[in-house]
């Protein structure tokens, strides 16, 4: 066990540097820079002022320059100044860390509570007018975009409600945060619970159809034990990979969601980083998620050996 933690260990070091070399190069590599973004807007065509902001700016300096001026400032917790804002890029990021953490939180809170059991009770009344309901169901939330969807919601409030569910001051307590953020979360985590319901029915039928639990049944279990114990227990690894796959997503994801309802968090930051070609910002920003996509694969790795006795981690 302790010999895979540090292969494991070394293969997300390994991951994240290609990750930071890849994102560094595609920003460079990127028509335009914040310099000719900036000339550009205010029709400057002075070419000895435009090398003096990116003298000013470090873009003048050698690739393998910057790359290592941004990796050391990284490990010792300097990200740079945001060339927009001239702030500390730590101060415009770690505000809107929360607040999308907060959204992606409770759309995957959504979305196991309730595409679990609706793929579990899908599963176990298959063939039913209820089972054709939830499968009629949960293709429609695969098929649905987020941002229509949102948008539907939109409407749908100023319609019957008169007023607008979107992001206008900070919640000043919690339950003020959970009903400013619960609308945009449900709409987000409806799709994920769609795709939870889908994949925990085919896991939880391909399990029923197994000898063992034939076996069960000869024995006299009853069928809620044989359901809710036996089979949703083997069952549900398959279920916490795609959690954990959309734990990922909903971190970086929610572009759209973030759009739609004037929520000011990470991924909607991102987009107009990357407009502006803010580097510090889009680098750091990508690199955050890239760090939250390796923890939650390696958390996910970690659990099947909890729940699945026959999984052993090894020399």
């Amino acid at each position: 066990m302790g010999s895979y933690l540090v292969r494991r260990f070394g293969l997300m070091l390994l991951t994240l540097f290609g990750i930071s070399v890849i994102i560094f190069l595609m920003l460079r590599l990127a028509p335009g820079n914040i310099a000719d973004i900036l000339f550009d807007a205010a029709g400057f065509v002075d070419p000895a002022e435009k090398a003096k902001i990116m003298e000013d700016l470090g873009l003048d300096k050698p690739l393998p320059v910057q790359y290592a001026q941004w990796i050391g400032g990284l490990l010792q917790g300097d990200l740079g100044y945001s060339y927009v804002s001239d702030r500390p890029a730590i101060r415009e990021i770690l505000p809107r860390i929360p607040i999308t953490a907060r959204v992606g939180g409770l759309a995957l809170c959504f979305a196991v509570l309730i595409g679990v059991p609706l793929g579990v009770i899908s599963a176990v009344k298959q063939n039913t007018r209820l089972d054709y309901i939830l499968r009629v169901l949960s293709l429609s939330g695969l098929s649905m975009p987020a941002f229509w969807l949102g948008l539907l919601v939109l409407m749908g409030f100023v319609s019957y409600f008169g007023t607008i569910p979107i992001y206008t001051d900070a919640p000043q307590s919690f339950w003020a945060a959970l009903g400013m953020y619960s609308i945009p979360a449900a709409v987000v985590g409806f799709r994920s619970s769609a795709l939870m319901t889908r994949l925990t029915r085919s896991s939880m039928l391909e399990v029923l159809r197994q000898d063992y639990i034939r076996t069960a049944r000869s024995k006299g279990a009853s069928e809620n034990v044989v359901n809710y114990h036996h089979a949703l227990k083997n069952a549900v690894l398959p279920v916490v990979t795609v959690i954990g796959i959309e734990a990922a997503f909903l971190m970086g994801g929610l572009i759209v969601t973030e759009t739609v309802f004037n929520i000011p968090g990470v991924a909607r930051f991102l987009v107009e980083a990357i407009r502006w070609r803010d580097y510090p910002i889009v680098q750091n920003l990508v690199m955050y998620i890239a760090i939250i996509v390796v923890f939650i694969n390696f958390t996910v790795d970690m659990l099947y050996a909890a729940l699945d006795p026959r999984i052993k981690y090894s020399g």
